[in-house]
């Protein structure tokens, strides 16, 4: 049997239950549960990357018409006219 309050408190709830809108549909515990391990997978994802992007050593080389003009003593336009 109910208690008098379980009574009271069904009659308190049952017309909040009706105010709610019953076409809105929530993502809830299950829609947080999934978002946060797909935050947490790319948080993860984020710090390997950045792990393995400084392990990288890179160094770049100059374009042929740069080299070519750093090696010679003449100025490019110099080299043109030559």
């Amino acid at each position: 049997m109910m208690s008098a309050t379980s009574t009271l408190a069904m009659t308190h709830l049952v017309p909040l239950a009706k105010d709610l809108d019953e076409n809105k549909v929530t993502p809830g515990l299950l829609g947080f549960v999934v978002f946060a391990l797909i935050g947490g997978a790319v948080w993860l994802l984020m710090k390997s990357m950045n792990k393995h992007m400084n392990k990288v050593d890179f160094e770049e080389e100059p374009e042929p018409g740069e080299a070519r003009a750093a090696a010679s003593p003449k100025g490019p336009k110099e080299e043109r006219t030559a």
